[in-house]
């Protein structure tokens, strides 16, 4: 056989073999799990299979969870190429497994959200069936997500599981259908929020640094002030979300407590801010240069609150069952053995090493381009809003806000980019002169202006031209012709079809496979 087609055939299976890399990597981790959980654990002087299984759904659930929900934390640095992508996997592996061992707590609640009454479950064995069912069911459907390229929320996954599976073993009255309504009007509070706070924070940044004509000057004052926002916004939801079960603060010293911490985080940034921009150029490339460190901190500290939170989701039926074979009732509050958090924080790091690439590369450059400003905006739109939600009782998603958060930087630039492009052609149509140099000197002029010198010399344009304005109608026209679409509208619906069905979808796998165990285990 001939060089080149061995080499047509070595290049052609070099995807199959990453698969099988990644599918075979997956499976040791599961059969570790197994192996350890065997040896480690026993119910009246031998292993419990229930928690066996348990253990291994448990990890096939931290391995989702890294692959799909990690990649709102790392993903716009991703795509502003503030970190690589191996950078990135290592700096989330790292922190979330830290947020999780650290801060992840001796505790968890056997029924995410008080979704559904436990009194109502008839029997011990009935409990744990239906946990392993949600937890199955959660897991199945992150699966899925990943597969399909769509960002979805774990929380809500092992939500609609526990739901499902609670009504299976239960019936309908077992369900909090008040907490259920809170979680549905999330699926519009979440992104709405995160996109609207990331758009205002982008359009500052705009309005007070890129839209000026000296722009190193403006980032010298205004970077600073940012970068101390954000250290006070990160600070106050590190203390309040991920570090709240082994620190315990009130919300107003934690505000405090943050204002501190901004306080010195402007004094040191200052000088290096001002330092860094003396060697730059008065462009948008040296202003985005400055927001890299930012976005590199951002990035850890909401991977290691995400896995101080979120690895509950994936812990936390595993420890309800660990609970109730133990003890053999069940209970609102699990404890969490060292062992049940190692699987969740060591499957989260596996994978995110494995599938979490998709996701990143999905949420970092496919929704909408991503520059460092950008991505800024949106890792302050992810800490700012579960920061208010949590103030005012709102069930919210940090996958739904992340996401929500890069829709509206995108959106934001698209009105910002059409507004431009109708500027322009009014300056065409009011300019005195029809000489087509004269009016692109003109233009060079406008477009190097600042804000406030673009709307002086646009008006004082209109009141020199004796041309009549455009008509309602003709501007109508205009926004169809420079509606320039930054953000990929097959993602934005793909994304919210997949966030609407989350918990319909796993709540109904949840419910079939609770019948299908229960099948299994009565005589």
């Amino acid at each position: 056989m001939e060089l080149k087609n061995i080499n047509d055939i070595d290049d052609a299976t070099k995807g199959a073999r990453k698969e099988l890399f990644r599918i075979g990597t997956a499976l040791l981790f599961i059969v570790g799990i197994m192996l350890y959980t065997i040896s480690q654990n026993s119910v009246d002087g031998s292993p419990s299979t229930l928690l066996i299984i348990a253990a291994m759904i448990g990890g096939y659930m931290a391995m989702n969870i890294g692959a799909n929900d990690v990649a709102n934390n790392v993903g716009p640095a991703v795509g502003s190429k503030a970190l690589t992508l191996t950078g990135a996997i290592l700096i989330a592996a790292i922190f979330e497994a830290s947020g999780a061992l650290i801060a992840g707590g001796d505790v968890v609640s056997t029924i995410k959200k008080g979704i559904i009454d436990p009194s109502g479950v008839l029997s011990s064995d009935s409990f744990v069936w239906m946990m392993m069912a949600a937890l199955l069911a959660g897991a199945i459907w992150l699966n899925i997500a990943t597969a399909l390229g769509a960002p979805v929320s774990t929380t809500h996954s092992i939500v609609g599981g526990v739901l499902g599976a609670g009504i299976a073993a239960g019936g309908m009255g077992i369900a909090n259908w008040d907490k259920m309504g809170a979680i549905a009007a999330s699926w519009v509070i979440s992104p709405v929020m995160g996109g609207l706070i990331a758009a205002g924070f982008l359009y500052f940044i705009k309005r007070f640094i890129t839209y000026r004509s000296d722009m190193l000057s403006a980032a010298k004052r205004m970077v600073p002030l940012l970068v101390a926002i954000m250290g006070w916004a990160f600070s106050t939801y590190l203390i309040v979300k991920g570090l709240k079960k082994i620190w315990k603060v009130d919300f107003l010293s934690a505000v405090g407590i943050a204002l501190i911490i901004a306080i010195v985080i402007y004094i040191i940034v200052r000088p290096m801010v001002s330092k860094a921009a003396e060697k730059l150029l008065n462009d948008k490339d040296s202003v985005n240069s400055l927001f890299t460190l930012p976005l590199i901190f951002s990035a850890a500290l909401l991977s290691f609150a995400h896995g101080a939170n979120d690895v509950a989701n994936a812990v936390g039926p595993l420890a309800a069952i660990n609970e109730v074979l133990s003890t053999g009732a069940v209970a609102v509050k699990a404890a969490i053995p060292l062992w049940v958090m190692l699987i969740g924080a060591i499957g989260i790091a596996i994978g995110l090493a494995l599938y979490g690439p998709k996701l990143i590369k999905t949420v970092g450059s496919e929704i909408t381009e991503l520059n460092k400003m950008r991505a800024f905006c949106v890792a302050m739109a992810a800490s700012i809003t579960v920061i208010i939600a949590s103030q005012l009782g709102l069930p919210v998603s940090s996958t739904h806000i992340a996401v929500g958060g890069i829709f509206g930087v995108g959106f934001l630039r698209e009105y910002l980019k059409a507004s431009y492009a109708e500027m322009v052609e009014e300056i065409k149509h009011h300019h005195e002169s029809d000489n087509p140099e004269e009016i692109e000197a003109f233009l060079m002029e406008f477009k190097k202006a600042p804000l406030e010198k673009k709307r002086q010399m646009l008006y004082e344009l209109k009141m020199k031209s004796a041309k009549a304005h455009l008509t309602k109608k003709e501007r109508k026209q205009l926004k169809k012709v420079y509606n320039t679409e930054l953000v990929k509208r097959s993602h934005l619906y793909k994304i919210a079809a997949a966030w609407v069905i989350t918990v319909p979808v796993s709540g109904l796998m949840a419910a079939l496979l609770y019948f299908t165990i229960r099948g299994m285990m009565l005589p």
